[in-house]
């Protein structure tokens, strides 16, 4: 029989919807379930959206569509990363994909050779490793535990530096852990950067919109213009906006970079439905008022997590500034049982966890920091305190 490709057997199935289909499993056998495991939103975009995706429906010409993306979508995205403070792309620097994972593979694709060499800091999104596997790249990576508050030091992005990685990749907000650099951090690390020129950036920043305790949006080329020659900025409108469903993503950066993004859409997705890209016009243009209240609700159940968890003896979390996740450090419960299961790691925490108390969080081995696990807040409020304080009387029932 003819055998799959090999890259087939570096490509792993998401950690996270293991997890998710586990309590989803439970929840369908009658058990009480409180999910904190998966990254969704879950509120739903403004009425505008869905008015303009009825009218392009109205409308709909069934024609194949521009593999870089309609030039409406491109100005509407144009405008929105100029109010981040990005100035001076135009058309031919952006290109689209479906959703921010399909951007990043194609990045991926487009960027490194097999064999070449990706740096990221962990704790990591999961699917960071999985798409380098998959292209057959060397990762590196960069440990950024609990005590540094999961942030990159500009040291050990020197070091990493001094390798002559291909591709340098950088999340902010970060998934999982919820943390945000400052505009001094980010000047710090822009300051290495601009020492090796051979080095790609892609700052992967996709929760750029919902940060907390007004501490602001920063990027590389804010601090050094001259990184943009060689920086790939990716956002979406996934989570801003409430529609991770509908699957798009977009990236800035360079002629060359966007120009090879496009030529790997024409050889697989070809473009996006007229209809969807009508939905991701009207979000970037229409009403903000969605998307602000949501970052304001955000921020008050971050208050919530933050304080529940800290008042569990030896678990630390630094303090989310953005995005939706907490992301405590949990390894004060190792070596310890619940009901005579012993726990040895952050797996067989979740999983007794999810058994004794049917809260559902996701090991943080899976995001490269194995003594964590993280909690998606995103659930209704209603569930949000009944949930932390299941994870407290777990932990107090430890021996």
């Amino acid at each position: 029989m003819p055998q799959l490709a090999q890259r087939v057997g570096r490509a792993k199935p998401s950690a996270i919807m293991v997890i998710a289909e586990k309590a989803k499993q439970l929840k369908a056998a009658g058990r009480d379930i409180i999910s904190f495991s998966i990254g969704v939103p879950n509120f739903l975009p403004g009425e505008h959206v869905y008015a303009a995706a009825r009218e392009a429906l109205s409308h709909d010409s069934g024609q194949y569509g521009s593999n870089r993306g309609p030039e409406v979508l491109l100005d509407a995205f144009l405008a929105h990363i100029e109010a981040l403070g990005l100035t001076g792309y135009g058309r031919l620097n952006v290109s689209i994909g479906i959703g921010a994972k399909h951007v990043l593979y194609n990045l991926a694709e487009a960027l490194l050779n097999e064999g070449d060499e990706i740096c990221f800091p962990a704790p990591y999104w999961t699917t960071y490793h999985d798409i380098a596997d998959i292209v057959g790249a060397k990762v590196n990576v960069l440990p950024c535990p609990s005590v540094q508050n999961y942030k990159l030091a500009p040291a050990q992005l020197e070091a990493a530096l001094q390798r002559k990685p291909k591709v340098f990749l950088f999340n902010n907000p970060s998934n999982p852990t919820g943390m945000v650099y400052t505009r001094d951090e980010i000047v710090a690390l822009a300051d290495v950067l601009v020492n090796y020129p051979d080095t790609w950036i892609v700052t992967d920043d996709i929760y750029n919109s919902m940060v907390f305790d007004g501490l602001g949006y920063h990027n590389f080329v804010h601090a050094r213009p001259e990184l943009r020659e060689r920086l790939i900025f990716v956002d979406s409108v996934s989570k801003t906006y409430g529609m991770p469903g509908w699957r798009v993503g977009l990236i800035a950066g360079p002629e060359s970079v966007a120009k090879a993004m496009t030529t790997l859409n024409s050889n697989h997705i070809t473009s996006l439905p007229e209809v969807i890209s009508a939905a991701a016009i009207a979000a970037f243009t229409g009403s903000q008022d969605v998307p602000k209240a949501k970052c304001a609700e955000f921020a008050g159940k971050r208050d919530i997590v933050v304080e529940a968890l800290r008042a569990i003896p030896g678990v630390i979390c630094p303090r989310p500034q953005g995005a939706f996740y907490a992301f405590p450090d949990i390894s004060v419960a190792f070596g310890k049982s619940h009901n005579g299961v012993r726990i040895g790691n952050d797996v067989e925490f979740c999983a007794a966890l999810l058994e004794a108390t049917g809260v559902a969080c996701v090991p943080g081995s899976a995001f490269g920091e194995p003594r964590a696990l993280r909690i998606s807040y995103t659930c209704p409020t209603a569930q949000l305190e009944p949930g932390l304080q299941r994870i407290q009387q777990f932990f107090a029932e430890l021996v």
